[in-house]
């Protein structure tokens, strides 16, 4: 606990703590200040000072940056062959303080909690309460008159508070909660959020406890004064001596549960403290790299000329190249100061600093055959800046463009033998799966490179299938009509379909309104089949609490607000007659109940799959299950269903095997698969036998200062860990690739399309089979809204979805608009190049303002306002197909 400064409780009977003189924020360099060049906290004895930092400067290509113009006065002339401003961004760490503080109101008669932080930013106050008696670690939300103005609350346990500023221009943040003395709270429990980062501050990694009664157990995470060791001395000390009494007599308080707890309310003795956590905020920093090339009249070499505004020191690794492969090579002397050589592949030069301002800079020269510099930067805190995961690339004379650099680059290796290649495919499987026995076999086996492992297998795998597609010779289609040769049966991998399924959402959020849905759906079966979809999902088709259908109650009850069980099989039917497989939205996760227990709490089933408190996870204190620990993250709207039990899983499997053999489902979507193992799920599937399954694994992506991370590789992988956990049964929404096409589009960002490795960033780009692409569906659009697509770039996100590999999925509203025709004309020109689940994709273009691929050899695409047209040549590209801000062709 660090120091307290009290002042004098005489004139005063109130007691004011004060955060600790002279508290410091120590940046690793420099804060950025933005406008402020120097911050002055001035709360109290409190201050805090910042050496003057320069605002976050994000500079656009070209830039006429005056301080650029000023540096590179010596290349305005006609001798200039290249001159760009590129940007740069990288993160500080910077230190602060979080304080917690607890005193009396000004009315003496209640308390007054006090959370702060001394870091800029958007902080939230996540909390909630637990009263006297509870059991377990789950919240409970305050009373509605405990809550500060602006706070919301978060389903049913927590409430976030904004925590804001004391005074204009001061950097602290606070809230201040409200106690009652006489209430039967006992502790209040919270975390700290950045919205900003998205990063949560904890209490030695569990949330802060901050107890208001004298019996509870210190878990490791209690914050406040301690109880039972003295009185403190001084003023203080008479403070400590206050007791908060209940109003409820001690003489009566064994008689009944609610005496007891009033028991316990008299056990409070409040203290009032100041305790301080120190925190480190990781601030996202623009900076610049500007690099100017000329040419030298008397020596006629290149002379290059860069500079960077990158605080500290900062080493320039680089090299040269002569070609387009961008080959690394050390050049001939003459070489800038302090250049050393690494390994005989690279140089490293130290930067000097500038003669004015701040930053460093470095001239080198250069001989004039040479076709490209290549460097990336090393910072003082041993981080690596590249630009938009590469190397930065300046073209001398004579160099070409980066994207004919990368078509070069793939066409060299497309000129290895079919047969070496395929045989190289072969022998990297095998290595894999011994490798992967080995990993079994040991003791000390790692998920991490199992997972690793079953990924390049997957990786293979899709080479291979597209080689194998190409191999198989191909007629005309006067050929195939004199054969008629029948068609050979296609083998459909169990849950993931035939590779070519495209899955039409069958309903929205309203859908249940008119009672009578599986009638109206019936009506438009043949017209969707027309469009050329081949599986489509319907709505939950339990009895539910909620009309929607996401709160299930007796399973076997399938008349529900979208219409009866006789008109559901009706609509199944219909859609099996034109064509369509259907899939199910079940909801497994969890169950509402149908009786109370004798503590009066919903756990208690009935139905068909009548269920006690056995089949409700333990550690979910709302629903007092006697299962055991829930193996996912609970939803504490109903009770949360423990697969582990075994009776559980055996109802659940004849239940799903039910649905398939008499209502005539084909197959899944699963809800809320966050919520329990995907072993499970795999068991389920083994026991259904489903033609295709899709889950639905939603959280949250990484976001750095609001700003979405570029490397999303950590989110896709936690959908890959779910599939692996299936054993790859089914497969999964790609949120990932959702999410990035929200920023790339709406920003104008569509550099994000390609991950650092130059392939698709979501799930497509690691397990296409797996991955079912979408825009929008219920939850992000309709009229829910929760996280909808950005608005009128719905057609380039379905020209992307709808040319790529994986699975892709058109939301209802969608089909049944003006965006129809467009989306029914992409499917076409999906299914007439045979576009499937594992094509290849070669990126050829992913920049500010356009993102261009080619898929399978067979169609090019472009979207964003940016140009492109596919490479000429022994290729003829035609244009199929044109629309707002997208484009695709076809080879003619």
């Amino acid at each position: 606990m660090t120091t307290v400064a009290i002042d004098s409780l005489l004139p005063k009977p109130g007691l004011s703590f004060r955060p600790k003189a002279n508290v410091l924020l120590k940046p690793s360099r420099s804060l950025n200040c933005y406008r402020n060049p120097k911050l002055l906290f001035s709360r109290g004895a409190c201050s805090c000072s910042f050496k003057p930092g320069r605002r976050i400067h994000v500079v656009e290509a070209s830039s006429t940056d005056a301080a650029v113009i000023d540096t590179f006065e010596a290349f305005s002339s006609g001798d200039v062959l290249y001159k760009e401003t590129f940007p740069v961004k990288r993160i500080e760490k910077v230190e602060g303080k979080i304080y917690i503080r607890l005193d009396q109101s000004e009315d003496q008669k209640n308390w007054q909690l006090a959370v702060g932080c001394s870091l800029p930013g958007k902080w939230i106050l996540h909390w909630g309460v637990s009263y006297v008696g509870d059991s377990g670690s789950e919240w409970d939300q305050p009373p509605k008159d405990m809550r500060p103005p602006g706070s919301i609350p978060i389903k049913d346990y927590a409430i976030e508070t904004p925590l804001k500023k004391l005074s204009k221009g001061d950097m602290f943040h606070e809230v201040k909660i409200e106690l009652n003395p006489s209430s039967a709270i006992a502790a209040i429990h919270f975390v700290l959020k950045d919205e900003e980062t998205g990063a949560w501050y904890q209490h030695r990694g569990r949330d802060f406890k901050v107890p208001l009664v004298d019996y509870l157990e210190d878990d490791g995470n209690m914050v406040g004064a301690k109880r039972g060791f003295g009185i403190w001395p001084g003023a203080l000390g008479q403070f400590s001596n206050m007791l908060l009494k209940s109003e409820t007599s001690q003489a009566n308080a064994q008689s009944s549960s609610k005496e007891s707890k009033d028991s316990k309310k008299e056990n409070r003795q409040l203290e009032g403290f100041y305790e301080e956590q120190s925190i480190v905020k990781k601030v996202p920093m623009g900076n610049f790299v500007s690099v100017a090339v000329r040419k030298c009249s008397e020596t006629s070499k290149n002379i290059l000329y860069l500079e960077t505004d990158i605080p500290g020191d900062v080493l320039v690794h680089w090299g040269v190249c002569r070609d387009d492969v961008q080959t690394w090579e050390i050049p001939a002397a003459p070489y800038p100061p302090e250049t050393t050589v690494f390994k005989n592949k690279a140089l490293r030069t130290q930067l000097q600093p500038k003669g004015t301002g701040n930053g460093s800079r470095a001239s080198f020269t250069l001989d004039e055959d040479l076709v490209g510099f290549l460097f990336v930067l090393k910072l003082e805190d041993n981080t690596w800046s590249k630009f938009k995961g590469n190397d930065f690339f300046i073209p001398l004379s004579g160099a070409t463009s980066v994207v004919g650099q990368l078509a070069q680059s793939d066409s060299v290796s497309e000129e290895i033998s079919s047969k070496a290649y395929t045989d190289g495919i072969i022998t990297g499987i095998r290595n894999l799966v011994s490798g992967l026995n080995s990993k079994k076999s040991q003791k000390t086996k790692t998920k991490e490179a199992q997972e690793s492992i079953l990924q390049e297998i997957e990786k293979l795998a899709a080479e291979a299938y597209s080689i194998f597609r190409s191999s198989i010779t191909t007629f005309s289609e006067e050929a195939v009509l004199e054969i008629e040769a029948p068609k050979p049966a296609v083998k459909i991998s169990s849950g993931t379909g035939t590779g070519f399924e495209i899955l039409c959402q069958g309903f929205n959020w309203e859908s249940h309104k008119s009672g009578r849905w599986y009638m109206e759906l019936k009506e438009k079966a043949s017209e969707i089949s027309s469009l050329g979809f081949t599986v489509i999902w319907l709505p939950p088709p339990t009895e539910s609490v909620s009309p929607e259908g996401y709160m299930p109650k007796d399973l076997y009850n399938l008349n529900s607000r979208y219409g009866t069980i006789d008109e559901l099989k009706e609509l199944i039917k219909s859609l099996h007659e034109v064509g369509l497989k259907v899939l199910g939205d079940v909801v497994l996760n969890h169950r509402c109940a149908h009786y109370q227990n004798q503590n009066g709490v919903w756990n208690i089933f009935g139905g068909r799959l009548d269920w006690d408190d056995r089949a409700v996870v333990g550690d979910d204190p709302h629903f007092q299950g006697r299962g055991n620990k829930s193996s996912g993250d609970n939803f504490h709207a109903a009770p949360n269903i423990d697969h582990s039990q075994e009776f559980v899983r055996k109802d659940l499997k004849e239940w799903l095997c039910w649905l398939r053999e008499e209502i005539g489902y084909d197959g899944w979507r699963l809800d809320f698969v966050r919520g329990f193992w995907g072993g499970y799920v795999k068991d389920y599937l083994d026991a259904s036998e489903p033609y295709f399954v899709v889950g639905e694994y939603w959280d949250s992506l990484n976001y750095t200062y609001s700003e979405m991370d570029h490397d999303q590789d950590a989110h896709r992988q936690r959908i890959v860990d779910w599939i692996n956990a299936t054993n790859g049964a089914g497969g999964a929404f790609d949120v990932t690739t959702k999410g990035i096409l929200h920023s790339a589009l709406g920003k104008c960002e569509y550099w994000r399309l390609s991950d650092q490795k130059g392939k698709p960033p979501g799930v497509v780009g690691w397990w296409p089979s797996r991955a079912v692409t979408f825009i929008e569906n219920h939850d992000t659009g309709s009229t829910q809204g929760h996280w909808r697509f950005p608005g009128g770039k719905e057609m380039q996100g379905y020209a992307y979805i709808l040319t790529h590999p994986g699975t892709p999925a058109v939301f209802y509203d969608h089909v049944f608009s003006h965006y129809r025709s467009e989306i029914a004309a992409l499917i076409s020109l999906r299914n007439r190049n045979k576009i499937h689940c594992r094509s290849t994709v070669k990126i050829v273009k992913a920049e500010r303002d356009v993102y261009a691929a080619i898929i399978d050899d067979k169609l090019a695409m472009k979207i964003g306002p940016g140009s492109y047209e596919p490479p000429s040549g022994s290729q003829r590209w035609s244009s199929a197909l044109e629309g707002n801000g997208y484009k695709v062709w076809e080879l003619s």
